[in-house]
């Protein structure tokens, strides 16, 4: 009966048997797409990744930032142009797509919506001012 318990658990817990995705694995799931991503059941943004793990970054207002994602220490860690601070996540590939633990915190998560059919619509650069 305990085997059988723990059994449950371990299967109501695919998160904990899970590994993190390699830097080769997050290249080979992203590189050519555009993901779209959510956080508490809202849209947050989108990301088209680029080949040689460059990205760009929008919170889908037409508004983008060009990056780069490099692996390091077992987290997948992104560099903008406007802020060269690295932010890390930790990445699980599941049934439904990617999430993202924000620092390898689970209460600080995205999670993959979709794949957009286009890359994302980027303004071109403000004028004036």
């Amino acid at each position: 009966m305990k085997y059988a318990a723990a059994l449950a658990l371990f299967l109501a817990s695919p998160a904990l048997a899970q590994e993190p995705m390699t830097g080769a694995e997050f290249e080979a799931y992203t590189t050519g797409k555009t993901l779209l991503y959510g956080i508490g059941g809202q849209v947050y943004g989108g990301e088209d990744y680029l080949p040689g793990r460059k990205v760009r970054w929008s919170f889908l207002d037409g508004k983008c930032l060009d990056g780069t994602w490099y692996e390091a220490a077992g987290q997948i860690c992104f560099a903008y142009v406007d802020d060269p601070t690295p932010v890390c996540w930790v990445f699980f590939e599941t049934g439904d797509g990617l999430v993202a633990h924000l620092n390898g915190d689970e209460t600080q998560s995205l999670y993959e919506t979709g794949e957009a059919d286009e890359p994302l619509f980027c303004l071109g650069p403000e004028v004036g001012a």
